[in-house]
């Protein structure tokens, strides 16, 4: 058998304890035609059908792949707080992970692996601001969410623990279970759903469900690089200034609880 044949049998195994054709889970997972590739071992499970195994049924990648026991993970539709958290061998402070734009076209599929993680560079920041709570930056892609956020910069994000949480036009890192987003979020009559609007009025609103809705982390801050001069004096230079733009920002935060990003 080929070396892939554990996911293939897990599978298969969940196709048929839920009683689905191969044509029908095939359209439940978007996928095109019929599951018999997949089973056949001819097409591999894209990150895409796994996280709609994870979403709809509640399968446990690693069992999917033979790396765990425990089949079904429960997944709470209004649970929206941070699933892996690092911390500092040396303080016991939680690190403040850096996901970048390569980085976060994988984050979605991994977002409980806690191996992955261990990939990308995490820190801390000597403020009190940032203590007592779950940090994580995001760095920004595309412009759908210009002119505040630069395609190249980097949000600073809390993450939050449920919905109740959230408030009105304020702006999020969204973790979809196939993206990751960055939108200021408003809320809808019908509570299951949220609209996504962008700051660059080219691009429409978006209606997600909640249940599509992995994590989210409200942004308070951003740090800006601008490498136009390559200088080591004025790189260094601009470092600093970033610096003292957050520390404002973060004073700003904790003064008022409605922080102005700029």
């Amino acid at each position: 058998m080929a070396a892939s044949s554990i996911e293939i049998k897990h599978f298969k195994e969940v196709r048929e304890e839920n009683n689905f054709t191969q044509a029908e889970f095939a359209e439940i997972l978007g996928i095109k035609n019929s599951t018999a590739d997949i089973e056949r071992g001819r097409t591999k499970l894209s990150g895409k059908v796994v996280s709609e195994l994870l979403r709809q049924f509640g399968i446990n990648p690693l069992w999917l792949f033979g790396d765990s026991g425990q089949k079904y993970l429960k997944i709470s539709k209004g649970d929206v707080s941070p699933k892996v958290v690092t911390v500092d061998r040396n303080t016991d402070n939680e690190n403040i992970v850096m996901v970048n734009q390569k980085a976060a076209a994988g984050y979605p599929h991994n977002v409980q692996d806690v191996e992955w993680y261990t990939q990308l560079p995490a820190f801390e920041i000597p403020l009190p601001e940032f203590r007592n709570a779950s940090y994580r930056g995001f760095q920004v892609e595309g412009d759908s969410m210009l002119p505040n956020y630069r395609p190249g910069e980097w949000v600073m994000a809390k993450g939050i623990a449920g919905m109740e949480e959230v408030n009105n036009n304020r702006v999020y890192v969204v973790v979809m279970y196939d993206s990751v987003l960055i939108k200021k979020i408003q809320r809808l009559p019908d509570p299951s759903k949220l609209l996504l609007i962008s700051l660059n009025e080219e691009y429409l609103p978006i209606e997600v469900k909640l249940g599509d809705i992995q994590e989210l982390w409200q942004v308070n801050s951003k740090l800006t690089f601008n490498i136009d001069n390559p200088s080591e004096n004025g790189l260094f230079q601009q470092l600093q200034q970033s610096m003292e733009d957050l520390k404002k920002e973060l004073r700003q935060f904790k003064n008022n609880n409605s922080p102005k990003i700029s």
